[in-house]
């Protein structure tokens, strides 16, 4: 029986392995990973246009295409957290925070060659989990009702609040804050609109990839022309991919590259879950059990494995409730999941035994494209990190800020998203100056509906049964899910206890060595502690910072915008009140918190005593030429605007006299530039570019 089985899985694999299959399997993966570094270009987008093009095809022939695009776009994301500190998709948000400092200091080739390998491993994991484990894992996911994906959502957030190292409250308070931008527009349970301001611009509120592209991309943006430094370390001598360094690093690591690929697995099969929650409990599980946690966030090559192994895993896992239950977990697999129904595919739990040979050919193949990931993905890194570091930031300004315009509006075709990302990404600038990082308001954005969606649900459940506090802590999924959001929250305070605990020890040491050392004096022997003399050396305590005005100023104005808005729930019905006011509450009294403490430090130092870094006029430039650049689209049409605008930026960035003949070429490239990705958008992907008078 089992030997029958095997040679029947055999020739499922021989099936996969046709010619056709391997190119459109490769193809797929190539496509992906170019959209998915291409920040507002996502899987869903890739795969929506070419599900038509399938259906001429074999069944099986199509869902490898799709699959393979798909698991390519999730990878692809790392190349853009890598090299400019944008997450190409919100799965790649955790691979920003050791990514791009790698990059910074010159490693940029060896993290996208990790991630690669990390990447190729989580998804094979999920594949062969897809392939063997389907049916059992499905029924995870029908453990989970409306108070898991509440708490599961809260999960995410603690954890990401709790990476922000020294800033937990300001994490949490971001968190918050994104979750307020999530309720925008109309309330995902009850119908209510809240918060639109009385706009039809903010019906449809925030979108999560414009939001994501401002966040993250324009406050990069705004940076990089205030000072004349290059943008990355380029680095020294041909190292190429340095897959043997990668390999090397990857395998001490196995057990962070296998655990981090389990934990994607399992997220995966949670519908809505998706690889941004996988990539941080990755992240963080990897952090927690790491010898040196501190460089987490600084570069360590441990934090990109984690996250890449875990976001890509969540593919074959996010497949198993789609295909066993016909419960989509993100918007790829609804698509792909409309595109096995249109074939004439019955999904449900008959699916592998009536039509094995589709579905088995097709999970095959997707374990093949992700094999092709490997020789496909770094032969695009071996390039990808020179060619970027090495662009004058003449250049690599306008191009960036092209994709920043060009791809929120590619998703829904609407000039108002890229209003959205510009506004949303100045704001970022002014909180990251705050000390607010992106991630948690990006991932507070992208949880908030399912947050929203569970809380309201599980209160109603609640009232109605009289069992509120039962149905939100009375069940031991919920429970499980709490104690180690507790646990995160704790665990920063406890790691620093520990830290206290070695300063002592590390001092005590020093003034016992001083006392047995006559020729070594107290200060000196403290010196050695604080420099390699105690086994944790080079601990010290905190300094107090001193008193932050602007963030006094943003703590206040965070509880009048709070207030306001728990002043409106009033007048909206309970389902679409319970959830914001909830939140208003909890940012009123963090803002509140925050504010105290900022008083209780000393007085800031005298104004310029630490002057800001970088132009603050060319900064205003930038802003002002893209605000400017947006609003000529509908007089000039698309083209035209971005031409002249690449041209402009192309100014700002510049800190040198550059001769004429050099400005003309890269006016030239940047006609190039701008023609090309036009005609991309325009004619392959088929989105509608808005025209003007002029073009």
């Amino acid at each position: 029986m089992e030997r029958s089985i095997a040679m029947e899985l055999f020739g499922y694999l021989i099936n996969a392995l046709t010619p056709l299959n391997i190119l459109m399997a490769l193809g797929g993966v190539i496509l992906g990973t170019v959209i998915g570094a291409l920040p507002g270009l996502s899987a869903t987008m890739a795969v929506a246009v070419l599900v038509p093009f399938t259906f001429t095809m074999d069944p099986a022939t199509g869902l490898i295409a799709l699959g393979a695009i798909y698991t390519g776009a999730i990878y692809g994301g790392a190349f853009a957290a890598i090299l400019v500190n944008t997450p190409g998709t919100p799965s790649a948000i955790a691979t920003t925070f050791d990514g791009f400092p790698m990059a910074k200091r010159g490693d940029g080739s060896l993290a996208v060659t990790l991630a690669t390998l990390a990447s190729v491993v989580g998804g094979i994991v999920g594949g062969v989990f897809l392939l063997l484990l389907s049916p059992p894992l499905a029924k995870v996911a029908l453990a989970f009702g409306p108070p898991e994906y509440f708490w599961l959502a809260i999960f995410g957030l603690t954890l990401i609040s709790a990476l922000s190292v020294g800033n937990t409250l300001k994490g949490l308070l971001g968190g918050c804050i994104g979750l307020m931008l999530a309720m925008v527009g109309v309330a995902v349970v009850g119908g209510d609109i809240r918060f639109t301001m009385g706009t039809h611009m903010l019906l449809g509120g925030f979108d999560i990839v414009s939001a994501l592209i401002g966040l993250y991309c324009i406050p990069v943006l705004i940076d990089l022309v205030a000072t004349p430094d290059p943008h990355l370390k380029v680095e020294q001598g041909n190292r190429g991919i340095r897959l043997r360094e990668a390999f090397g690093l990857a395998w001490k690591s196995k057990f962070n590259v296998l655990r981090s690929s389990i934990i994607g697995t399992i997220i995966g099969v949670l519908p809505g879950a998706g690889g941004s929650i996988a990539g941080l409990v990755s992240y963080s599980e990897a952090r927690r059990s790491s010898k040196k946690p501190e460089t987490f966030g600084q570069g360590a090559p441990d934090g990109i494995i984690a996250t890449e192994s875990a976001n890509n895993a969540t593919v074959g896992g996010g497949f198993i409730p789609t295909l066993v239950l016909g419960i989509p977990g993100t918007p790829p697999d609804a698509i792909i999941l409309g595109a096995l129904l249109v074939q004439g595919i019955k999904i449900g739990p008959t699916l592998f035994s009536q039509q094995g040979d589709i579905v088995y050919t097709f999970i095959f193949g997707l374990l093949i494209a992700t094999a092709l990931m490997l020789p496909a993905g770094l032969l695009i890194g071996r390039y990808a990190y020179k060619s970027i570091a090495s662009i004058p930031k003449t250049v690599l300004v306008p191009t960036i800020a092209f994709l920043t315009v060009v791809g929120s509006f590619a998703i829904h075709s609407n000039l108002h998203d890229v209003q959205m990302m510009l506004a949303l990404g100045v704001i970022g600038w002014i909180l990251n100056r705050c000390g607010f990082a992106p991630s948690p308001i990006v991932l507070g954005l992208v949880l908030g509906q399912i947050a929203e969606q569970g809380f309201v649900q599980s209160y109603l459940i609640g009232n109605a049964t009289n069992n509120l506090g039962g149905m939100f802590f009375g069940r031991p999924i919920s429970l499980a899910i709490v104690a180690l959001a507790v646990f995160t929250l704790l665990y920063p305070l406890i790691f620093a206890k520990r830290k206290e605990n070695a300063r002592k020890r590390a001092m005590n040491a020093a003034r016992s060595f001083a006392e047995s050392d006559g020729e070594t004096t107290f200060a000196e022997a403290e010196k050695l502690s604080q420099s390699g003399f105690a086994p944790l050396a080079g601990i010290r305590r905190q300094i107090a910072k001193p008193r932050d005005h602007a963030g006094m100023f943003l703590s206040v104005l965070l509880i009048v915008v709070a207030g306001v808005a728990f002043a409106q729930t009033s007048s909206m019905t309970p389902m679409g009140s319970v959830f914001p006011s909830t939140i208003s509450v909890a940012i009123i009294v963090m803002s509140v918190i925050l504010l105290v403490l900022n008083m209780m430090r000393k007085p800031a130092a005298q104004a310029g005593d630490t002057p800001e870094e970088g132009s603050t006029a060319r900064r205003i430039a930038l802003v002002v030429a893209m605000v400017a650049w947006v609003a000529v689209i509908p007089l000039t049409g698309f083209g035209v605007a971005a031409i002249v605008a690449f041209l402009i930026l192309s100014r700002i960035a510049c800190y040198e006299h550059m001769p004429v003949k050099r400005i003309a070429g890269e006016a030239i490239g940047g006609i190039v530039i701008v023609g090309g990705l036009y005609l991309l958008m325009a004619e392959i992907l088929l989105i509608r570019m808005p025209s003007g008078f002029l073009f």
